[in-house]
């Protein structure tokens, strides 16, 4: 399997989050091992309009890789427990990022993290050329489904966007 590239990454993160359904999410962990994961679930924030956006409120220290090209890792820490892993998409200066919110070997977002090991020093990563972490293709098109995005109530009317993408089939 080849490894995505970066300009995989560099278009709206509506068609990517789909798109990496099915694709190989790969970690070579501190020991050498390394492990390939399928991408089962994912959920798309889309730009400063977005009020579930973390760039909703603008560029800050915190966001400021969302407003880089696609193909960098975002992580952040929710409830000072759970790092989350998001991948950056778009163009530069279009801050958008899609949530990997599960693997066929594991459900939810904070679970993933923890089997994967992904702390802070994630933050900021170029997944096309990290020998931590990266996508490659795979030959396998699940089906999917779309939902409303997941733990987002203080969005508005944004909470009601179907941009989480769940795979059914594989």
């Amino acid at each position: 399997m080849s490894r995505l590239e970066k300009d995989f990454f560099e278009i709206d993160v509506l068609e990517i989050a789909p798109e990496l359904l099915g694709k190989v999410l790969v970690r070579r962990y501190p020991s050498g091992i390394v492990r390939r994961f399928l991408i089962t679930e994912t959920e798309a924030y889309r730009g400063e309009e977005d009020l579930a956006c973390h760039a909703s409120r603008g560029k800050t220290s915190r966001t400021r890789i969302m407003y880089e090209p696609g193909g960098f890792v975002y992580v952040y820490l929710v409830y000072g427990m759970h790092w989350m892993l998001n991948f950056v998409t778009g163009k530069i200066a279009e801050p958008q990022a899609v949530l990997i919110r599960s693997l066929k070997e594991m459900s939810g977002p904070g679970r993933l993290t923890k089997l994967l090991e992904i702390d802070r020093s994630f933050y900021g990563e170029d997944l096309s050329m990290s020998n931590r972490i990266w996508v490659e293709d795979h030959d396998k098109y699940p089906e999917w489904e779309t939902t409303v995005r997941i733990g987002i109530d203080y969005a508005g009317d944004w909470k009601f966007k179907p941009w989480r993408f769940v795979a059914k089939t594989f």
